[in-house]
């Protein structure tokens, strides 16, 4: 685990202590072979435990998972291609030998079995149910449905999950309480720059006189923590009661000999509402619930807590909740109640509340004042746009169906209102489609599979099978034979200078040049010898990722199978423009500078049209979904449109109506599009849709808005997270 975090760090001091505990509690037997079976039970759960109460709330069902020990053609469109590639690489391990034909022989049962709501607990065709054993069963969902992996390995794993405990949550307030409590004064102070003075004082009062020290913030005081670690284990005598406590951030150079020192805790946010609410709630007071008597006033502070869990559980759907992750906590909660609490007593009750300000203040300076991201911040205004308001006080409002604001007059009667929520919620209390968990599920098992690869030694082979260092030579020959040759310098010089668009292409190649080149050069190199300045490529070739040399000047992708089939196809793209002519559609994933592409195409436009008085700087893109799929096109936009065709384009978080041209509640679409740039264009009832190279959302893969016809508000889809993905790998 500490391969994972470099905050797991354990010693065997720490282990030896637990040993002797065990000893010293387990059940007593006369037969020593029972004895020895007690201890390791007993020792096996404290161990357990102990390391448990110390893990981060994502790599807590990557611990307890960690306890489970160029193909033929698919033979139907409805099995993805990552599907039948996990599939045909299962089939080389007995007992899936015969599982592809098994699939194309009886497809209907299979796709039955896939369409179930929960496959993981459905019978397997073929007689796999009864002859797997659960990890079997656990490869097989893994192959076929990705995200029912943490389902299958939870129902595997069904007794030893219940052991998992909700993190100890030792806030600054609880460890101020517990000293109060056992009468024992705690000394506090917080890291930073200039601190070390005032904390190597309060270390030696404590440890002279009694007491709990607590240093928050460690992270910025990494030096004085080795001098905390030499004075401890120097000093000859201290008092009984003396104690340090630490709160830190995970940081790679916090000091390994104090980690293996000390018993750690985690305190993280709970998920899920019911979870998030009931922290809330159970910190609220009486008294503070009836601070005011402003009618506004409960309900206000129900809605911000439901904001607050809100803002904290999106961040687990990754990019679909958030483009960046950000750590809303309890002080920002403290501030937007408080300001609320403020906000009421100042009001005029004639005029009543003034929305404009609590919405602004909710969504651009308390929570808002954390967000970094423009679209993060759009989104972050509809929420207090869509739930602040008059309407809030009405009979009908509710954030989502059988989640209202109720109506208590005691602390008492919200907690048993919260109660009685659900333990798991729909991705729709949040706003996103339902298909938002799927999205979560498989991106929770992906993360917790490729971080058990990552970990895995990376010592040759010394069994039976083949030698890591023989299948990455066998791969580096595969892919060198694929590799396309360098560009002809010659046709290169046959292209005009002068276009736009020639520009952007020679840009393009040139780029894209420059990775063939280095994939070429480290394939060769590795093929002559396996050295240590080699090592990451023959590491991350081996579990199947990009490496770093390549990865720096060229795409993130999921696997190297992709990255490299992604080469093969942006190669194709610029190989068939520059012998062929210019296309008649556009793959823009196959673009380094996409933003490049779109402004030479303005730029063309604004030439043809410069006797019209067009200027490059009032010409602003437009665009249009077609009708038609990648297949139908066939030739350019008609020359009185103007503009391209671009294709590719993954709808995520919605879907398309092909037929009446519209956002609708349906499974995402691939989109061709056509883009044009004309001098003026109205946005009304439309919805801005981002368009990013990558799932990834952040402003490095952001190209461009479009916007897409929707009956609804588009408000609607701002919580829902659509956004248009160049490639959804």
């Amino acid at each position: 685990m500490s391969l994972v975090n470099v905050m797991y760090q354990t010693s065997l001091r720490q282990f030896l202590g637990i040993f002797d505990l065990s000893m010293e509690r387990s059940r007593k037997s006369q037969i020593t072979a029972k004895r020895v079976v007690y201890i390791i039970e007993h020792l096996t759960y404290e161990v357990f435990k102990y390391t448990v109460r110390g893990l981060y709330e994502n790599h807590r069902f990557l611990f307890t998972f960690l306890d489970l020990n160029s193909v033929e053609p698919k033979p139907k469109k409805w099995i993805l291609d990552m599907t039948w590639l996990n599939l045909v690489q299962l089939s080389s391990l007995y007992p899936f030998n015969q599982l592809l034909m098994q699939v194309v022989r009886n497809e209907k049962s299979w796709k039955a079995w896939f369409d179930e709501e929960a496959p993981e607990k459905a019978v397997i065709p073929d007689g796999y149910d009864s002859l797997l054993d659960q990890f079997r069963k656990l490869l097989l969902v893994r192959s076929w449905c990705p995200d029912h992996t943490v389902a299958q390995v939870r129902h595997a794993l069904l007794q030893l999950l219940c052991l998992v405990a909700s993190p100890v949550e030792l806030t600054i307030y609880k460890i101020n309480f517990l000293s109060s409590f056992q009468n024992i004064p705690c000394r506090a102070i917080s890291m930073g720059q200039g601190q070390e003075v005032h904390a190597r004082r309060l270390l030696n009062q404590c440890m002279q006189d009694g007491g709990w020290l607590l240093l928050q913030n460690c992270h910025l005081g990494l030096e004085f923590l080795s001098e905390l670690m030499d004075t401890i284990a120097t000093t000859e005598s201290m008092s009984e009661s003396f104690r340090t406590w630490i709160t830190t951030e995970a940081h790679p150079e916090f000091p390994i000999n104090l980690l293996q020192s000390s018993i750690k805790f985690t305190n993280e946010p709970p998920q899920g509402v019911k979870a998030g609410l009931k922290r809330t709630y159970s910190a609220v007071t009486q008294d503070h619930l009836d601070v005011s008597n402003m009618p506004q006033w409960k309900p206000l502070l129900y809605a911000v807590a439901f904001l607050h869990t809100t803002v904290q559980e999106r961040r687990k759907f990754g990019p679909l909740g958030w483009n960046i992750p950000y750590e809303f906590n309890q002080a920002d909660f403290a501030a937007s109640v408080q300001f609320v609490q403020n906000h009421l007593d100042d009001m005029d009750i004639k005029r009543g509340v003034n929305w404009s300000c609590v919405r602004y203040m909710l969504g651009e300076v308390q929570y808002g004042g954390r967000v970094t991201d423009d679209l993060d911040k759009a989104l972050l205004n509809t929420y207090a746009r869509v739930w602040f308001g008059e309407h809030m006080f009405s009979e009908n409002f509710c954030f989502y169906k059988d989640y209202v604001i109720p109506k208590g007059k005691t602390v008492e009667d919200y907690l048993q209102y919260i109660e009685q929520l659900p333990v798991i919620d729909t991705p729709e209390v949040f706003g996103l489609h339902p298909n938002a968990d799927i999205t979560y599920q498989t991106n929770l098992a992906n993360e917790t599979l490729s971080t058990i690869v990552s970990i895995q030694p990376k010592d040759s082979g010394t069994g039976g099978g083949e030698t890591r260092e023989a299948v990455v030579q066998r791969l580096a020959d595969e892919m060198l034979e694929k590799l396309p040759p360098d560009y002809n310098p010659h046709e290169l010089q046959k292209m005009g200078a002068i276009q736009p668009i020639n520009i952007f292409l020679r840009q393009e190649i040139d780029r894209m040049q420059h990775v063939i080149s280095r994939v070429r050069a480290t394939l060769t190199d590795l093929k002559l010898a396996i050295d240590e300045e080699l090592q990451d490529a023959l590491d991350n070739m081996y579990d199947a990722r990009v490496p770093k040399l390549w990865f720096r000047i060229s795409w993130e992708s999921a696997t190297l199978g992709f990255w490299f089939t992604e080469l093969l196809e942006r190669n194709q793209q610029f190989s068939s423009w520059l012998q062929d002519g210019r296309p008649n559609q556009f793959w823009m994933t196959g673009f380094f500078n996409p933003q490049g592409f779109l402004t030479a195409m303005r730029q063309e436009t604004t030439r043809m049209n410069v006797a019209k008085g067009w200027a490059l700087d009032s010409v602003v893109l437009h665009n249009e979904v077609t009708k038609m799929m990648k297949e139908d096109v066939v030739g350019p936009p008609p020359a009185d449109i103007g503009g391209v065709y671009i294709y590719g384009l993954f709808l995520e978080g919605a879907g398309w109506d092909r037929r009446n041209s519209k956002l609708v509640e349906s499974a995402p679409k691939v989109l061709v599009l056509l883009l044009k740039a004309i001098t003026e264009s109205s946005s009304r009832s439309l919805y801005s849709c981002p368009v990013y190279k990558k799932p990834r959302r952040t402003d490095l893969t952001y190209i461009f808005s479009l916007y897409l016809k929707t009956v609804q508000n588009p408000d609607h889809w701002t919580l829902r997270g659509v956004a248009l993905l160049c490639n959804s790998k």
